[in-house]
């Protein structure tokens, strides 16, 4: 009976310090601090968990590369045949609000010019970013197109916000020869190199652009060409020969001054 009962309470004994065991472990892997966890095995390191955030920050970063974004309205451009007179602003309104006529009619549409595509391509060399830009399109003609070069005002730029990083037109001239179907574009600017990002804070455009659009002036606004009339100079006057000197008188008797 003793036996029993010494041996049902050392049994008791193992099991509560198993318990506290237990629960000082868990205690420990919870808690901050540098050291281990149960019996060894728990926490890491934070300085080992940084240095594990901070490779991982650095592998994105040398796999950024910039996107390239169409900004709105530089996706389309079109073209038109000749112009006709453009229409003059009515007195007191907006001279930017008078529009050519024949923007305004898709009759006289020669080709309309499209972006359907742009692709970027990066490395890194000397603490340098360099990226290729792609950009592929085309062109539809339209009534009055005829078989020629097009010109395509392309513009690719890379931005840090308001920084300009990058900035270069193109007048891309694009061969159309039939005008009965469309024709595809590419563009490759392989000359942007810019410095290394220290995050991913750079952007990257690539659209038409035409540049600042000409303001039509009002009348009221046109300086007045006056023509002025100038006097014209007149002619210094002729002078006048010297009169022939009379001829001199001679004491001489001629055969007509003999009366007969």
């Amino acid at each position: 009976m003793v036996f029993r009962s010494s041996n049902s309470r050392l049994v008791a004994g193992f099991v509560s310090m198993g318990f506290m065991l237990i629960v000082a472990g868990c205690q420990s892997s919870d808690g901050g601090g540098s050291g281990g966890g149960f019996l060894g095995v728990g926490k890491k390191d934070e300085a080992a968990i940084n240095a594990d955030v901070a490779k991982a920050k650095a592998s994105d970063l040398r796999a950024y590369c910039p996107k390239v974004t169409l900004r709105e309205g530089t996706a389309v451009f079109n073209t038109y045949g000749k112009a006709g007179a453009k229409p003059k602003a009515p007195k007191g309104q907006d001279p930017a609000l008078a529009t050519d006529a024949t923007q305004d009619d898709s009759g006289r549409l020669s080709y309309q010019a499209s972006i359907g595509d742009v692709t970027r391509d990066c490395t890194r060399n000397n603490g340098m970013l360099n990226m290729k830009i792609a950009v592929a399109g085309r062109i539809v003609p339209g009534p009055t197109a005829v078989a020629g070069t097009v010109t395509l005002p392309i513009r690719i730029a890379v931005v840090e916000g308001d920084k300009v990083l990058y900035s270069q037109i193109y007048q891309h001239k694009v061969q159309v020869s039939d005008t009965s179907t469309a024709t595809q574009f590419v563009l490759n600017d392989s000359s942007i190199s810019v410095p290394e990002p220290a995050a991913a804070t750079y952007q990257a455009f690539a659209g038409f652009d035409e540049g600042p659009k000409k303001v039509q002036k009002s009348d009221e606004d046109q300086p007045v060409k006056r023509r002025v009339r100038r006097p014209k100079p007149k002619a210094p006057p002729v002078a006048s020969a010297p009169a022939a000197p009379a001829p001199a008188q001679s004491n001489q008797t001629t055969i007509s001054d003999i009366p007969r």
